[in-house]
Order: structure tokens, then sequence, then C-alpha cells
């Protein structure tokens, strides 16, 4: 079975450090290591299946992973690699979810 590289855009690598900080400060290391538990699981999901997740409506190419009731990511494939976008808040509006990934990536 083919194995995907899995790798964090700048953007995703900022907004994962900020999400750690604050899991840290509001509700201690557990959860933030129970967090980095449920994202390696998921790193090790879509390395394998990278089409495991559903495909975003609005931006063909882009696929949504989520990995608590709060939060997901969005990744997408190219050749052999899979980028992961952006992390965000489940609760937040989808239209500057978009609207943040076209201003920080060449998105074809």
């Amino acid at each position: 079975m083919k194995k995907y590289d899995v790798f964090l855009s700048p953007l995703a690598e900022r907004k994962l450090i900020i999400l750690l900080d604050y899991l840290t400060k509001e509700w201690g290391v557990n959860s933030k290591n129970k967090y980095l538990s449920k994202f390696k699981n998921a790193i090790n999901q879509i390395s394998t299946h990278p089409k495991s997740c559903p495909e975003s409506l609005e931006m063909k190419g882009l696929y949504k992973c989520v990995l608590t009731k709060q939060s997901s990511f969005y990744y997408r494939i190219r050749n052999d690699e899979i980028e992961i976008i952006t992390f965000f808040d489940n609760r937040q509006d989808q239209s500057k979810i978009f609207k943040e990934i076209k201003g920080n990536l060449s998105f074809s």
C-alpha cells in the first residue's frame, strides 16, 4: 500500500502552534497530548487513505478531516504528498476559512 508523505503548510504550522499553546494554557498538558494523539492518528489515516475524508464542495481538491467536535483541518493531495493547509474551529465561518486559504496559497 502506498504511503504519502504528510507536511504542514506555513499557515497550518502557525495555527497548530497557537492551538497547542491554547490547549496547554486552558486545559493542561494532558489535553494537548490527547489532541496530538488524535492528530497523529489522522495523519496515519490520510497518509495511507488520502481520500478517506470528505472533499470540500466549495474548493475542489480540498479535504476536511475532523479531529474533535471543536476542531478540524483541511488538506490537499499533491503528487506523492499530502499538505495540511490549515487548522480551524468548527464553529468558525467557513467562508472566512476559504478566504484565508486562498490568501495564503496558490491553489490549483
